[in-house]
C-alpha cells in the first residue's frame, strides 16, 4: 500500500447561503472531486459576530454548514482558484494530507 499526496480542504459557509447546492453540484459534477462531506454545525459565528444557533426546540435553517473535499493538489488548487470568485474571503481554509492507495 502507498500513500499519496492530496489537499484537504474546508469552506465555512452556513446553510441560508445559496452557495451551497451550487457549490455541491460544482464539485460533484464539473470538479469530479474523490470525496465531499457536508457537517452541520450546532452553533457558530463568524466575522459578523451573529451566532447562528440550534436549540432542541426550534431547527434553525441558517446553521453553520462546513463542505470539506480533497483530491490531488493541482486540481485542488484549480478548484480553489475558481470558489474565490463565488466564496467571501477567510472562508476556504485548506492544508497538505495523504491518502492511503
Amino acid at each position: 500500500m502507498s500513500d499519496s499526496e492530496i489537499l484537504v480542504t474546508r469552506i465555512y459557509l452556513h446553510e441560508s447561503t445559496a452557495h451551497m447546492e451550487e457549490l455541491l453540484r460544482y464539485l460533484h459534477d464539473d470538479s469530479k472531486v474523490r470525496g465531499v462531506t457536508v457537517f452541520r454545525g450546532i452553533t457558530g459565528f463568524g466575522n459578523s459576530g451573529k451566532y447562528h444557533s440550534s436549540k432542541l426546540i426550534d431547527m434553525s435553517l441558517d446553521l453553520p454548514v462546513v463542505i470539506e473535499f480533497y483530491d490531488t493538489p493541482d486540481k485542488v488548487m484549480a478548484i480553489i482558484d475558481h470558489l474565490k470568485t463565488t466564496i467571501k474571503p477567510g472562508h476556504i481554509v485548506y492544508w497538505p494530507a495523504k491518502v492511503n492507495e
